[in-house]
């Protein structure tokens, strides 16, 4: 059967291939210890009980029908709040375009910058921006970081890259790595894109920068988020934030993220989502347009929540450092931000070996657009029962026990 061209070739997402398969095994009775899933086991992490309450509430109050295509007022009202009051940076409810999480909002922006044949500059690892920039038909210009930088893309390495280019994809704190950008490096960036800018003529696209902030609020210890317009305010006509409740929240499920920028380019996303209808439901908008506002219930689940899941993350983190003292081919990255652990493993094709002889998925830097002989490995602590933990890291050890010896 003959269909269209990107249905022949645009692949399904690899992560959730992985992820799909393990939650299988696991529903089939395997006992699989799952570090894969960019989500949360809401038995372990549940959503915050003001916003569950508000939810059922919206529900009872009969909100069951299509929202503004731009978001209801009262939730791009609460969002602006939120952000001036929780990131210190300031927009207008009209700068604010409310969608049913973060994907549609980021594909709605590659549709509206990005023309058949336009260089698309973006990070790897990172996630999902070689499958968008294929979607609209754009070229890949793929920055390859390294663990020096803890796999952060820098100005240096973007600049010989940045003429013609119409899209900087950039994530912070990043997927996969669960690492952020430094103060000093956004600024770098930022300059570097204000100053292309400003060389090309009026007829010509500007460069825009896409901000993913999807984990900005997970920051730990003393690591802080930086994002552009905080660091360098000329930026603001050319940068497009994406954010969302979805894991600042644990609420990946419930379906409401939005975007900040200039009202032009929002307003052309908008046009966008209209013909594909991906618009947070009516309920959830007036859920979250009250909870955004509640800022004691905010800080007091935040303070929670983070706690734990910091926890986890530096108990796996201790845990790889001692295996590597014993001698075993692994490292790992200081957990900085988000819920993943960046993770090296000396083994070929570890994640395939541990989940066969160990019951353990953890996810290849491959899947995020890596090099398939990377070592580099996600592990994600969104399901993971803190007493799982020692289990699991006796598993690794025996896997790579007779592996080290011989």
């Amino acid at each position: 059967m003959k269909l269209s061209t990107i249905a022949e070739t645009l692949p399904g997402s690899q992560i959730l291939a992985i992820s799909n398969s393990i939650k299988e095994r696991i529903k089939a009775g395997e006992t699989i210890y799952n570090f894969t899933v960019g989500d949360f086991d809401p038995h372990i992490f549940p959503i915050p009980e003001k916003l569950e309450e508000e939810i059922v509430n919206a529900y009872l109050r009969k909100f069951t029908n299509y929202p503004m295509a731009e978001g209801n007022l009262d939730l791009r009202e609460a969002i602006a709040s939120f952000t001036k009051a929780f990131q210190r940076i300031h927009y207008d409810p009209s700068e604010v375009l409310v969608g049913s999480g973060g994907r549609p909002l980021i594909y709605a922006l590659y549709r509206t910058i990005v023309d058949p044949g336009d260089k698309v500059i973006y990070p790897v690892p990172s996630w999902n921006n070689h499958y968008y920039t294929q979607f609209v038909g754009g070229v890949s210009v793929e920055i390859q970081t390294t663990a020096a930088n803890h796999f952060m893309p820098t100005a240096e390495e973007i600049a010989p890259h940045i003429k013609e280019a119409v899209l900087l994809a950039l994530c912070s704190p990043q997927n996969p790595t669960g690492t952020t950008f430094k103060k000093q490096n956004i600024k770098a960036i930022c300059e570097l894109v204000l100053e292309e800018n400003k060389r090309r003529s009026d007829s010509e696209k500007k460069l825009f920068i896409l901000f993913d902030q999807m984990y900005w609020l997970l920051a730990y210890g003393s690591n802080q988020h930086h994002d552009p317009v905080s660091v360098c305010p000329d930026i603001r006509p050319y940068v497009i934030y994406v954010d969302a409740i979805s894991k600042s929240f644990a609420a990946t499920g419930v379906r409401v993220g939005w975007a900040l920028g200039p009202s032009a380019v929002l307003n052309k996303m908008k046009a966008i989502l209209t013909h594909v209808g991906a618009w947070a439901p009516m309920a959830e908008q007036k859920a979250v347009a009250r909870f955004l506002v509640n800022s004691p219930a905010i800080e007091e689940y935040l303070h929670v929540f983070k706690e734990r899941i910091e926890e986890r993350l530096q108990l796996i983190y201790n845990g790889i450092l001692s295996l590597k003292q014993e001698g075993f081919p692994v490292d790992a990255i200081a957990p900085q931000a988000a819920i993943y652990l960046t993770v090296r493993i000396g083994l070929p094709q570890a994640h395939t070996l541990l989940l066969k002889d160990a019951g353990i998925g953890i996810l290849p830097f491959a899947v995020f657009g890596a090099a398939s002989h990377s070592p580099w490995y996600r592990i994600s602590v969104g399901a993971c029962k803190k007493e799982d933990i020692a289990l699991m890291l006796e598993k690794l050890k025996k896997v790579l026990c007779p592996i080290t010896i011989a």
